[in-house]
């Protein structure tokens, strides 16, 4: 069973998941432009970042910031080489959609890369829609959106 942790982006785990993440996205897309994730955007209010364990072990990262006051953007949603097909993603991904309405958030946003097949696979089959570009992201070709059926919590 997965745990999920909530970790500071700045947290030394956050940060070599991150560092994980953005080599990977390097390696497989030439000029992927790496931005790094704001403290302030995944905490309090603004959000949270997620570290998921399985085993006790760090396995993969994720979170949810809010770009307004009812919309959540999903980001830097990620598990290791060795944890994937493992369902890990899709229970990370659960999870922030979970957490999302407690920021206010009605619907979550995310982006994505034509080359992250998978990811594309993952977020189609959890109920997101193909939508128009809502951000410039350089490294994005695909956004998508999903409307949360739970009320925001009080």
């Amino acid at each position: 069973m997965p745990e999920f942790a909530p970790t500071p982006v700045d947290a030394p785990i956050a940060e070599a998941l991150l560092d994980e993440y953005f080599a990977s996205r390097e390696l497989g897309m030439p000029g992927y432009r790496t931005s790094r994730p704001d403290p302030a955007h995944f905490t309090g209010p603004a959000g949270v970042f997620l570290v998921v364990e399985a085993g006790g072990e760090p396995v993969g990262c994720g979170g949810v910031r809010m770009l307004s006051p009812e919309r959540g953007e999903i980001k830097h949603l990620w598990v290791r080489p060795a944890a994937r097909g493992t369902g890990l993603g899709r229970a990370l991904l659960v999870e922030l959609e979970r957490r999302a309405p407690a920021f206010g958030a009605t619907e979550v946003v995310l982006d994505t890369n034509e080359r992250l097949d998978a990811a594309q696979g993952l977020y189609r089959t959890s109920g997101y829609v193909e939508v128009a570009p809502y951000n410039d992201n350089p490294n994005a070709t695909h956004w998508f959106r999903k409307g949360l059926d739970t009320p925001p919590r009080q």
